[in-house]
């Protein structure tokens, strides 16, 4: 059975295999924005690969989502992967298509920042290395409703038991009905207020500029960039961007999801993206401080930063000790090219990785009519398909 890229006829089937691991399904439209990444399309890399069944119909999927990196002036290109699905019956073709993701040209760094337990060690057979080299284990999250956090802990349980379950049950932990009232209205401390302008000649746009001029390796953070991110169709919620301003001058900014996990995970505020100036380090614990001052009002249970670097570590200070430690394995995984100077002082954030698509927004509340079709038609939880093979 051959390997080979993915195509818009794949939509059904590999939409199939994610629901059989109880994944976020992407729409048509959703599939279509993604081959639409300007980085893509630069390098023409394919959206992703299949292993095809008998029919050639896909039976396992790995995505491929390329992004622009500057360092300084120079641009490069890097890769991840994500939404690796190989079901049991394939088992041992993961490898196939790990391997055309590695052999893919053009890029300067192929990585992973989403691995599970289970496929964390396969990577390292790729040549990869665990990176950041000391906290690629660590994600930090910051509960704000314990009694949420701790009823989902109990569903999982049940599930685990009785996977029918999870049809039954529902939507569950769902936030409570509230007025909407733009981020920009809000009042946060030590200079954090809402962005919505993302036009070429923004403030915005002037702190990308000096971000890239840092001279670090940098994923594209530019307005045009960051409005395509933003027009992703299968967003649900939008992103709230929060900017931290020193003298009229942004100097960080923070982009944050309302997500669920799954029907019965509890509401998280995930951070997608965590950057400042290295002339404002103060930046970062300021605006994770916003984040959880907005948090309970968006009825959100807990707050998490699922990519964490060392200097993050340090620029969090006292709220890094009050964060919980999430993870335990190796998430983050990387390949870089030789001789590529500056390529290892990397300092990702989850935004250089798949969160920022594969998240699974908070879902729109359902109809009775579609509470009704899901009591009918709902997958079972209780697959024995594998998110790894």
């Amino acid at each position: 059975m051959a390997v080979r890229r993915f195509r818009s006829a794949d939509v059904p089937d590999v939409n199939a295999l994610h629901r059989k691991v109880w994944w976020p399904e992407r729409s048509a439209q959703g599939w279509r924005w993604l081959d639409g990444n300007p980085a893509r399309v630069a390098l023409s890399a394919p959206t992703g690969w299949v292993v095809e069944d008998a029919e050639g119909r896909p039976a396992a999927f790995l995505g491929n989502f390329v992004q622009r990196f500057w360092i300084g002036e120079r641009p490069l290109y890097g890769a991840t992967g994500f939404s690796v699905i190989v079901p049991p019956e394939q088992k041992g073709r993961s490898r196939d298509l790990i391997s055309a993701f590695m052999a893919q040209p053009g890029c300067f760094l192929r990585y992973t920042l989403n691995a599970n337990a289970r496929s964390s060690p396969l990577y390292r057979k790729f040549g990869m290395v665990a990176w950041p080299t000391k906290t690629h284990a660590q994600k930090l999250s910051w509960i704000i409703n314990p009694a949420a956090c701790l009823y989902s802990r109990g569903l999982r349980a049940l599930v685990a038991r009785e996977p029918r379950a999870a049809r039954w049950l529902g939507e569950q932990l769902m936030p409570p009905r509230r007025a909407a009232r733009p981020v920009e209205s809000l009042t946060f401390a030590d200079g954090v207020t809402g962005l919505s302008d993302l036009s070429d000649s923004s403030p915005y746009a002037r702190f990308w500029t000096a971000l890239r001029a840092q001279g670090r390796v940098t994923a594209d953070r530019s307005p045009a960039m960051m409005r395509w991110r933003l027009s992703d169709p299968d967003l649900s919620v939008q992103p709230l961007h929060l900017t931290r301003r020193r003298d009229g001058e942004i100097t960080g900014h923070a982009l944050a999801l309302l997500g669920k996990g799954n029907s019965i995970e509890p509401p998280t505020l995930e951070i997608l993206d965590l950057e400042a100036l290295d002339r404002d380090r103060a930046a970062i614990p300021a605006l994770v401080a916003a984040l959880l001052q907005i948090a309970p009002a968006l009825g959100a249970a807990k707050v998490r930063l699922q990519v964490v670097t060392e200097s993050t570590l340090h620029d969090l200070g006292a709220l890094a000790h009050r964060a919980r430690r999430e993870g335990g394995w190796g998430h983050c995984h990387v390949a870089f090219a030789p001789d590529v100077e500056g390529a290892d002082d990397w300092r990702p954030t989850p935004f250089d990785g798949d969160y920022s698509f594969c998240v699974r927004p908070l879902p729109p509340r359902p109809t009775a009519a579609t509470r009704r079709w899901f009591a009918d038609k709902a997958v079972p939880t209780g697959s024995k398909a594998s998110a790894m093979g």
